[in-house]
């Protein structure tokens, strides 16, 4: 009984996300309420917050779902793939793809997103678990590649790459070519860059700057 019940908790659940969702792309964020959403969704007002707090709580809801899917979009190539340049590509062409259907959503949010005092931005508090989730796929990218690195470089790497995806999204959100084709060119022209910077970072000549830009990253995190 507790399983059927745990079911159709999960999918009430799902239903409500689904339905906030679409009407946050249909009215936008501002004018859609959580009664508007329980009434679409077809539950009560109070049934819509026993599940969410409210709306940010729906958003947080959303990036936990997009991660889910990213990590499973990824999970084949970061088995098999050791390079590091085609990992990195990998994982965010992957992005790209699995963020398709939210890209509409994704413009018209942003403002939202791209505020730093703002909840729902990707950097604060309450968006922890999903950017700690990300950070853990760029973690996989760097420790199944059997490119040499700079140690110390390699520790960094990880947040460090998820601050490079950062700056993919706000590119793919006013991306508007067909298929975010700039998007991927990006990434084209990025990633090979990145590859051969953390691949010169072991040189002798060049750990001192290496070790110059951890600490500066260093200073900048705290």
């Amino acid at each position: 009984m507790s399983e059927a019940r745990n079911r159709g908790s999960e999918s009430t659940r799902e239903v409500i996300v689904e339905t906030a969702l679409r009407l946050f792309r249909e009215r936008g964020f501002e004018a859609t309420t959580m009664r508007a959403i329980a009434a679409e969704a077809g539950v009560s007002v109070g049934n819509a917050y026993y599940y969410f707090a409210g709306k940010e709580a729906l958003i947080q809801a959303y990036y936990d779902r997009a991660q889910a899917e990213h990590e499973a979009a990824c999970r084949e190539l970061l088995a098999e793939e050791t390079s590091f340049a085609a990992r990195l590509s990998g994982v965010l062409r992957e992005w790209v793809r699995v963020s398709e259907p939210y890209h509409e959503f994704a413009v018209k949010f942003f403002k939202h997103a791209a505020e730093p005092t703002n909840p729902l931005s990707p950097f604060s508090a309450q968006s922890s678990p999903a950017r700690e989730a990300s950070i853990a796929i760029y973690r996989q990218v760097v420790e199944g590649s059997h490119d040499r690195m700079n140690a110390e470089l390699r520790e960094e790497l990880p947040e460090l790459l998820w601050l490079l995806s950062m700056g993919m999204v706000l590119f793919w959100v006013h991306d508007t070519s067909p298929g975010c084709e700039r998007t991927q060119r990006l990434i084209d022209v990025t990633v090979p860059l990145v590859d051969r910077l953390v691949g010169l970072s072991h040189l002798p000549g060049l750990r001192g700057i290496t070790k110059d830009f951890i600490a500066a990253v260093h200073e900048l995190r705290a």
